[in-house]
Formats: C-alpha cells, sequence, structure tokens
C-alpha cells in the first residue's frame, strides 16, 4: 500500500476538483492507487447526483454565448445562490452555452450528451454535484438566429435574467433599448398575432363571466364592447408591441418601431426560476421534528 502523503491528495484534488476529505477518503479506500481512487470519486459524485436529484433547484444563474450568426442563452440551476455564485458553476453554465452555440443540440437531453473534453457535459454536472453537494440541473436553453439587422443581448446584474433581441430592421440602440424593455416588463409574446388561440379563448371567458357581473342590465353592445376593450387591454400587456414604451411611457413599442421604421424579428427573455414551485422551509419545525418537540 502507497503512503498516502498530502502531495498526492494534492494531486488526486487536482486532477478531480473533490474536497481534500474525500481525496484522502478515497485514496485510503484504494490503497493509495491514484488511478482507483480517481474512478471511485467519479462513482461516489455520480452517487451523489443521483441522490440529489429529487431536490428542488430554483436558483442558478444565465449564461450567453455569441457568434455574428446566432444567440444561445442556457439556464443552469442550483439549490441555493451562495454556489450560483461560484466560479465552477458559472463555468459550467458558460460550457453549457458554448456547446450549445456550437453544436445546436435538439434539447435539453441532447445538449447534456454532447462531449466535452472526453467527457459529457452531464458527467461534468454530475461529477459537480458530487464536490459542491447540491443538485444542479440544466434546466433549459434557446437559440436565436440574427436577421437583418442587430442581434444584441442585455443581462441583468446578477445574470438572473437575461434577454436576447434580433431586429428585422433598425440600429442597434434601438435594439439595446428594447432589450432592457423586455427585461423590466417580461412580455410573453411579440404581438397580438403571436398569442395562442387558447389562450385568448380562456381569457374571454373570464373576461365574459366578469362582465357579466358588472354590467347586469346593460345592452348587448355595450356588454360586447367591454369584452372587446378588455382583451384587448390584456393582449397588451402580454405582448411586446402592445407595451407603452418604458422610456416614453406615453407612446407603445409598436408606435416606437413604426416612427423609426424598424421591426423586430423576435425575442427570448429567461428569468432564472421562473415557473418553478420554490420549497418553503420552515427550519423551527424541521429543528422541532429532529428533537422529537411536537409543535
Amino acid at each position: 500500500m502507497a503512503q498516502i502523503t498530502a502531495a498526492l491528495v494534492k494531486e488526486l484534488r487536482d486532477r478531480t476538483g473533490a474536497g481534500m476529505g474525500d481525496c484522502k477518503k478515497a485514496l485510503e479506500a484504494t490503497e493509495g492507487n491514484l488511478d482507483a481512487a480517481a474512478e471511485k470519486l467519479r462513482m461516489d459524485g455520480a452517487a451523489k447526483a443521483d441522490k440529489k436529484a429529487g431536490r428542488t433547484a430554483a436558483e442558478g444563474v444565465l449564461a450567453f454565448a455569441k457568434s455574428d450568426a446566432a444567440v444561445v442563452v442556457v439556464e443552469l440551476n442550483c439549490e441555493t445562490d451562495f454556489v450560483a455564485k461560484g466560479d465552477d458553476f458559472r463555468g459550467l453554465a458558460k460550457r453549457a452555452a458554448e456547446l450549445a452555440l456550437e453544436q445546436a443540440p435538439a434539447d435539453v437531453e441532447a445538449l447534456a450528451a454532447l462531449d466535452d473534453a472526453g467527457e459529457t457535459l452531464d458527467a461534468r454536472r454530475r461529477a459537480l454535484i458530487g464536490k459542491i453537494g447540491e443538485n444542479m440541473t440544466i434546466r433549459r436553453f434557446e437559440r436565436v438566429e440574427k436577421a437583418a439587422g442587430p442581434l444584441v443581448t442585455y443581462m441583468h446584474p446578477g445574470d438572473k435574467i437575461g434577454v436576447i433581441v434580433a431586429m428585422e430592421a433598425g440600429d442597434e440602440t434601438l435594439a439595446k433599448d428594447l432589450a432592457m424593455h423586455i427585461a423590466a416588463m417580461s412580455p410573453k409574446y411579440l404581438d397580438s398575432a403571436s398569442v395562442p388561440a387558447d389562450m385568448l379563448a380562456d381569457e374571454r371567458r373570464v373576461i365574459e363571466a366578469q362582465v357579466a357581473e358588472q354590467a347586469e342590465g346593460k345592452p348587448a353592445e355595450i356588454v360586447a364592447k367591454m369584452v372587446e376593450g378588455k382583451l384587448r387591454k390584456f393582449v397588451g400587456e402580454i405582448t411586446l408591441l402592445g407595451q407603452p414604451f418604458v422610456k416614453e411611457p406615453d407612446q407603445s413599442v409598436e408606435k416606437l418601431l413604426q416612427a423609426k421604421q424598424a421591426k423586430v424579428a423576435g425575442f427570448v427573455r429567461f428569468a432564472v426560476g421562473e415557473g418553478i414551485e420554490k420549497k418553503k422551509e420552515d427550519f423551527a419545525a424541521e429543528v422541532m421534528a429532529q428533537a422529537g418537540i411536537k409543535a
């Protein structure tokens, strides 16, 4: 059995990125065999990743990767904001975005399976879970191709809200203003034609029920106008072109684009954790339960 020296432990740590304590234990378990210890750490990391897979990962960061022809944004999630600020975690997010840009995978599963210097991106993710001790997920990514005009990005400080805007016509200054508007106002669709028909139908039913209570006894044509007015207001709130422009609230984005003879080809807005139900922790109750104390 080889002697487990500090130098050997450091060599294993440099090779695997695992903690010093884990490296020492792996070397002891493999009688100082460096290759076997590295493999044990890899397997232990995979086991830890599987164990943590059910834990909610609603924090994280966004990362962009850009070329002249396209931009990709990736969302990588973890359990705590502390981990989200770490260099290793952010490095994984950046590498995921670069691979998505370079190889254009069809979906997240295909992205995770891509080779990155001899190991898959998913293997890197699982190894980092084993090293840091939190669940991590590559949640989603989206690619935006350049149109005839500028292709710009905006990342809000903290890397938790990111926007890509592709212009069909218009200048870069306008495109950047629109990206910041989208970050602030969170439109879901470009224009009224982009809103799904089933969403409009559902909203119409809700509005009709509300108006029926408010406008009881009023003529049918008045009720119909009230319904259409509320529906237009709803569409205006969720579409980029329908929203008041943040820098000039008296003017809609649609009017702004018309005045500048500009056109948006498409946009993407990601916000970390949107749509993920975060687990609410009651630490006092947890401690009491562990102590066998009933509330």
